[in-house]
Formats: C-alpha cells, structure tokens, sequence
C-alpha cells in the first residue's frame, strides 16, 4: 500500500506554503459541492460574456503621454518673435506646475505650440486644470491680446472618423461648402456624446478683405491704425437706456454688425475741413474673398475637397462614438442643400471590427481544437466544456484592462493557457480514475496547475516590463 501511494505520488512534491494550502482548501469544497461549483462556473460564464460584449474596443493602442496642448494665435508675427513674446515665456511658467515631467515648445509664423507631457498616472482633467492656473498667472507676460488657449482633450490617437463633402449638381462652390461644414455639421458632431472636437479641413473660409492704396492714406493723412480702428468700432452693436412712450417701455439701441461689403465700405476713417467725410472706399477696395491658405484636402482625385475630422474624447470607447458619429451624419443628410452629399474618408470602425472578427474566428478555432484533442484522447465529453468556456470567464477579468491595450497578440497568448491547464487536470484525472483519495489527488493536481501558470504569468509579466522599460530620453520626441 505504501508502494502503491508512493508510485501516483508526485516526484517533486511542491513545497508547503499558504498559497498552496488555500488552493488546497478550495479544490476540495468545489470537489464535495458540485451543484454549488456548476452554478458558480455558469455565474462566471455568464459574466464574461456581458462583460466582452460591453467591452470598450479599439483597434490602435493608446501609447501616448498624459499631454495638455498650448495653442496660440499671434497672427502676421516672425517665428523668432513668437518664440521670444509667447513660447518662451509660456514654457517657463508651465515648467514648474505639479506632475510635469517635461515641456515642449513649436513656434510658428503666426503660431505658437506649447506641449505639457506629464508623469504616468496624472489624471488627464487634473492636468488640464493645473495648466489653466498656470496659464492665468503667465498671462500677465504676454504681449496685449494675444490669450492661449487649450487644445482639445483627446490624444493622438483620438481621430477616429473623417469625411468629405461632394458636390454633385454643381451649383455650390468650395467656399460655399466650407461654411456648410463650419456653420452646420461641425456644431451637430461636435454634440454627440464622446466627440472632443471637429476639425474642418479644405476649401475657402469667407472673409472680407481690404486692400489699401498707400498713396491715398497719405494723400488723407490717415494712418493704417486708424483705418483698423474704425472697421472694429463699426462691427458691433451697442446698447442705451428705456424710454417709456404711450405707457410702453422702449429700448433703445444702436445696430452696427457688418452684413455686406458696402457696410465696410461706407466706414468712416475721418473728415475734412469743409465737413467731407473720408470713407473706406475712398483709400481702397473691400472684396470678399478667401482666407489665407496654409495648406489643403484633395479628394479621389477630383481636386480640392471639403471635409471634417471628428477627434474622439480621452478615454471614450471609439466604437460607440463612431456609431454615434455615424448615426448624427444620417440624421443631418436629409437637411443638406440638393446635390450635397457626405463620403466618408477614414472610419476606424472598420479596422475594429475585422480585428474583433480575427480574435473571435481564432479563438473558436482553439476551443475547437482543444475539445477535439480532449475528447478524443480522454474520451471524456465533459472535459471539453471546461475548455469551452474558458475564455469567457477569462474575459469578465480582462474586459476592464485588456482591451485597453488592443493587442490581439496579447489575447491570443493568453488563450493558449486553456490548452495546458485544463488538458492536464483532465489527464491526471483519468490517468488515476479510481485509485486512492481521489479528492487529496485533485488538490494535488491544483498545486501543479498553480506552480505551471504562475510561471507563465511571471514569464509573460517579464517579457512586457523589459519592453516597458525601453523609453526614449525626454531630448528625442517620440
């Protein structure tokens, strides 16, 4: 007898431990409690899979640091002189806000960009808050009229959707559909749930312009701020007091926005001795035409284009806001000018879903296989369920960090447990059926199966930490 215990004991008998005494404790109740274990397994299949089905998916992973983006329009200055009156001094102030970990700076023509990488961990809101503070103290440094303003919050991973305006019936101009998508589209999807921000892209933006004759302005002794001065003083409304007439209160008020070129062209810059007013039109020509470009979209080929980016919100589910993204375009179309239409560009939605049809078609095919190898070696049928439902009691787990890490590798190297573990267990079963306590054999089993997959686990945790640890120095943008 002592023979025989000793030739199914183990050979390396796993040493004495708490760990294992608990796993022991375990295996034993789920051994003597069979109806209670059944319930818990289908409770924790049942979990897994509302949890994957309410999983937040995306496909590209989001590597990138907790960022706050400075953007400020300095408009007709030199880089140099961005760099000195604006980058400069924003960057020494942002320096010293809590958790930065290093700042960044872009000057432009015209622009300046202010980069705020904080430590890993900072909460993305706190960041942005800290550098409202920061920003209202370093306010003070910089030139008159100039204010900073902050990027949106998304990543740079957050452009999850694009699309396009085509005109088919000819009868809309660029710029005609470039204030379709500035004054309608872009304020509905910027609505939607989850959507940080639309960017427009192509086309003319509308804007009046004059062009001054420098030989009148001196002729007439005006002055080029004269003439800014006045065209802003002439753009607005302005308000006065209450009169009360017949019993009724009147309100009295000065009506003055600009609404057609010949507004700007009766504006006012000065008089005459003899009392001759000196208009606009006067000292130059005012037109409408398009903004100044920097750049520009192109369609298929077709030419230029206009269209819009929606950028998704910091840790929002891309799938859900494409949908939404998707659903708003349809309700909009109907109310579009005969002959628009909206093509989608870039819809990551796609991308998602081939990638989550891959994982799923590969992971029936393992579950699959396993059952296969199990039954047909074990010749046990109840065997193969425990594989079966593996990974939906894995997934109840992983729903919550996994698919924030969108590998596909990842997941499917953890699969691959369900082909060890369970196999063994089941082997070992039906190797010993019927010999000895077949209850101190299971706990036995367990401490092997525990010992196998922590050495799994470690080896996997080690393999992501050492990738982990390759940073490159803050001197070299990523």
């Amino acid at each position: 007898m002592v023979n025989d215990v000793q030739k199914h004991s183990p050979a390396h008998p796993p040493a004495e431990g708490e760990g294992i005494g608990w796993l022991q404790r375990i295996i034993g109740y789920c051994a003597r409690k069979p109806l209670i274990t059944l319930v818990a397994v289908l409770a924790l299949t049942f979990g897994g899979w509302q949890a994957l089905q309410r999983a937040p998916l995306d496909a590209i992973p989001d590597l990138s640091d907790v960022q706050v983006i400075v953007f400020t329009d300095w408009p007709g200055r030199s880089p140099d002189l961005v760099e000195d009156q604006i980058t400069y001094p924003l960057t020494t102030s942002l320096l010293s806000a809590p958790g930065v970990n290093y700042v960044r700076g872009q000057s432009m023509f015209g622009l300046s960009f202010v980069y705020v990488i904080f430590d890993d961990g900072v909460d993305m809101y706190w960041a942005r808050s800290r550098v409202l503070e920061y920003l209202n103290g370093a306010a003070a440094e910089l030139p008159e009229g100039v204010t900073p303003t902050l990027g949106p919050d998304a990543t740079g991973v957050g452009w999850v959707y694009q699309y396009a305006l085509r005109d088919t019936s000819g009868n809309h101009s660029l710029a005609d559909l470039r204030s379709l998508q500035d004054f309608n589209l872009r304020y509905a999807l910027e609505a939607v749930e989850g959507v940080a921000e639309v960017a427009s892209i192509g086309g003319f933006q509308r804007e009046y312009q004059i062009s001054l004759d420098p030989n009148k302005l001196a002729s007439y002794d005006i002055p080029l701020k004269r003439v800014t001065e006045a065209v802003g003083d002439s753009n607005q409304d302005v308000g006065g007091r209450i009169l009360e007439v017949a019993g009724h209160e009147q309100f009295i008020r000065g009506r003055g926005y600009v609404k057609s070129v010949a507004d700007l062209e009766t504006v006012v810059l000065k008089t005459t001795a003899e009392g001759v007013p000196i208009t606009v039109k006067d000292v130059g020509h005012v037109a409408l035409g398009p903004a100044m470009q920097r750049g520009q979209a192109e369609l298929d080929g077709e030419g230029v284009a206009v269209g819009g980016i929606a950028v998704m919100r910091y840790g929002e589910n891309a799938l859900e806001v494409i949908d939404k993204v998707k659903q708003r375009l349809e309700e909009i179309k109907p109310g579009l000018p005969e002959g628009v239409e909206i093509v989608p560009v870039y819809d990551r939605s796609i991308l998602i879903n081939e990638a989550v049809d891959t994982l799923t078609s590969t992971l029936i095919k393992e579950i699959l296989i396993v059952s296969l190898i199990i039954g047909v070696f074990l010749l046990h049928v109840r065997s193969t369920l425990v594989a079966a439902n593996q990974p939906y009691r894995e997934g109840r787990h992983q729903s919550d960090g996994q698919e924030r890490r969108k590998c596909h590798g990842i997941g499917l190297g953890k699969s691959q447990r369900l082909e060890h573990a369970p196999f063994c267990a089941f082997q070992d079963e039906h190797r010993h059926k019927g010999d000895g306590d077949n209850r101190q054999r299971e706990k036995d089993t367990g401490a092997y199966l525990l010992h196998g997959l922590n050495n799994h686990v470690l080896s996997g945790l080690g393999l992501f930490l050492g990738v982990g640890v390759v940073t490159l120095p803050p001197s070299q943008p990523f």
